[in-house]
């Protein structure tokens, strides 16, 4: 028999069993479903390229099998939940009010269920009568009491781990994650951008791997034995996928993030036919590149021999499984100098000529890297930000990848959304609005009632009321109230400084910006310079060394351009002058391993554009070169 002909028996066999299997554990209406998501006619999809996988990937038909399944079922499902969501858009009044009385009835014989008395409460309006708005320091005893162990607090039973924030607005504060959570997620969020990437990007349903940078933390455990951590994905969370992933499973147990990046790029050079390009933030991949950059010559080392690296620090027993993945591979390693000799502006298609595209979060504080790489490393790739979601869990989704503006439909049966309105923020006696009340073109501060033990909350991110999908608003992040530049009331948001900065950068001749954060200056105390209050700005550029004071002068006027609040204190005098300096090559990867010493991972870290410690901003300023 044919070798060909050996692996489409092959193929059938398996699916015969699939097929006898669902049929034995599944009620009879399912298998026409099963039936449909995997048939013939799929086999026959699976057969066009099976040979060219096969042999060019260094792929097995049980693994081509496995991600062929996997696919024709994410998708299925992608389909049904995105006519759920549909349907849900038609009435969303009705939507949220069944899905915060879910959320108080699962919970009402809680200790804090019983506090506010969830079992009586009938709708919204009696839930918003009963129920103040709170912020983490209500929650944070209580929090105490569950990682302690106690059972039944804020939510029924445990959680499954007690999650980290990032601390972009100060202190990373735990909260609680279960596994309605990470349901929400997956139905509502994951298999929802599945159908519309679909659509968008037909090829990224393809049987091509996943370049998916993302890392394995270190989990603690709370006192009371749960895992502290982040609750977004991770290697061992994701145990069931990581075929459709480059980096081999091996890989994925390196703790040292340096090490496993190394890794990541290596699998992934040694495969000509990458697909997508996949990581949680823009900012993990810009920085993947930056290490490309650094790292290429050894990479390709190790691909020509089939050899790791020993500068490597990897467990015996993780080097010897990794090595008898590698084999030499002289011809990849020639393609891959001839591409690196030619510099790097849009080496992403030059090594892997057919990708599709970039699927990361790049709006708000990685805004800035999906720019440079589109600019650099990425050009001419599309980018897809999939998700609008927190710690806290998903709150919207992103139902227009072709889009250039990131515009996210808020999940209706995620968390029950109310909107305090911009401009009563700091009201102690503000109302909030509904999602049936909102306006298109005004803008509001987020409280949620999530799946999680937390009920009316504000969660300091501002969003604009773009437009609505039917019913439901569609929403653009502006900025955290907490990454806000005040040093006299002033309030200069993140967008409004970061536009500014554009455009003085713009003004410097050859200058690129890489990276860049504030500080106020009373948070530097006698480090900080000048007499009256300013901000302190550090730079990392690339093109140039130095600015004259001039043009660094120039950022002050761009700002005072845009803020007639904070062009009035300069005019007065009551703000001084910014103080802008230029860090080294290098120093924001530096200050973000030094962010990430506490719980923070790379999987969830975002860069602070206002600094609120002293010793981040002391850290900087060690790295100040003008």
């Amino acid at each position: 028999m044919s070798l060909r002909r050996g692996l489409l028996w092959t193929l059938l066999l398996a699916l015969t069993v699939v097929l006898t299997a669902a049929a034995a554990t599944v009620t009879p209406h399912v298998i026409p479903t099963a039936l449909g998501v995997v048939s013939l006619s799929g086999v026959v999809l699976l057969w066009r390229n099976v040979s060219l996988r096969l042999k060019g990937e260094n792929r097995t038909v049980w693994g081509l099998l496995n991600q062929f399944l996997a696919v024709r079922f994410v998708t299925w499902l992608g389909k049904r939940q995105r006519e759920k969501l549909e349907k849900d858009t038609l009435d969303i009044q009705k939507v949220q009010e069944e899905t915060l009385l879910r959320r108080l009835h699962k919970n009402a014989h809680t200790l804090y269920g019983k506090q506010y008395n969830f079992s009586a409460i009938k709708d919204s309006e009696e839930f918003r009568h009963c129920h103040p708005i709170t912020v983490y320091d209500h929650y944070r005893e209580l929090v105490q009491q569950v990682s302690a162990g106690e059972e039944n607090v804020l939510i029924t039973g445990k959680p499954l781990i007690l999650a980290m924030t990032s601390g972009t607005s100060g202190s990373s504060n735990m909260l609680l994650s279960t596994k309605d959570t990470s349901t929400d997620f997956f139905l509502q969020g994951v298999c929802v951008c599945v159908d519309a990437m679909r659509k968008a990007f037909p090829g990224s349903i393809s049987l091509q791997r996943t370049l998916k940078l993302f890392y394995s933390p270190t989990v603690h455990h709370s006192e009371g034995g749960i895992p502290i951590g982040p609750n977004s994905s991770t290697p061992s969370s994701s145990k069931h996928l990581l075929y459709l992933y480059t980096t081999p499973a091996p890989a994925f147990q390196v703790l040292n993030e340096r090490d496993a990046l190394y890794l990541h790029l290596l699998f992934a050079l040694k495969d000509r036919h990458v697909g997508t390009i996949e990581s949680n933030f823009c900012s993990t991949v810009f920085y993947a590149f930056r290490a490309l950059e650094e790292q290429w010559e050894e990479l390709v080392d190790d691909v020509e021999t089939g050899g790791l690296s020993r500068s490597l620090e990897l467990h015996g027993g993780i080097r010897l499984a990794l090595d008898k993945l590698l084999e030499p591979d002289p011809g990849r390693a020639s393609e891959l100098r001839a591409q690196f000799s030619e510099g790097f502006q849009g080496i992403a298609l030059r090594l892997w000529p057919r990708l599709n595209l970039v699927l990361a979060v790049d709006s708000g504080s990685n805004q800035i890297y999906g720019e440079l790489l589109r600019q650099n490393y990425c050009k001419g790739l599309p980018f897809y930000s999939p998700f609008y979601a927190a710690t806290e869990g998903l709150i919207g989704i992103n139902l227009w990848p072709l889009q250039e503006s990131r515009h996210y439909l808020l999940c209706p049966r995620s968390m029950f959304c109310e909107f305090l309105p911009e401009e009563s923020l700091d009201s102690e006696q503000s109302n909030t609005l509904l999602m049936h009340q909102v306006e298109e073109g005004k803008n509001y501060e987020l409280v949620v009632t999530n799946a999680a033990g937390l009920y009316r909350y504000r969660i300091g991110d501002i969003v604009k009321v773009v437009g609505f999908h039917n019913q439901c608003p569609v929403v653009e992040f502006l900025y955290r109230r907490g990454q806000m530049l005040s040093v006299r009331g002033e309030k200069v948001s993140e967008a409004l400084f970061l536009g500014a900065l554009k455009k003085a950068v713009a003004q410097w001749p050859g200058a690129k910006l890489v990276d860049y954060c504030c500080a106020e200056s009373g948070v530097l105390g006698d480090s900080s310079g000048g007499a009256q209050p300013h901000y302190q700005v550090f730079l990392e550029l690339k093109g140039v060394r130095n600015l004259t004071e001039e043009q660094r002068y120039k950022l002050d006027c761009c700002l005072q351009a845009d803020s007639a609040v904070y062009k009035s204190f300069r005019i007065k005098g009551s703000i001084g002058p910014m103080r802008v300096q230029l860090v080294s090559q290098g120093a924001f990867e530096a200050l973000k391993g030094h962010m990430m010493s506490t719980n923070i991972t790379s999987n969830t870290f975002k860069m602070q554009r206002v600094i609120r410690r002293k010793e981040y901003a002391d850290f900087l300023l060690g790295k100040t070169v003008s």
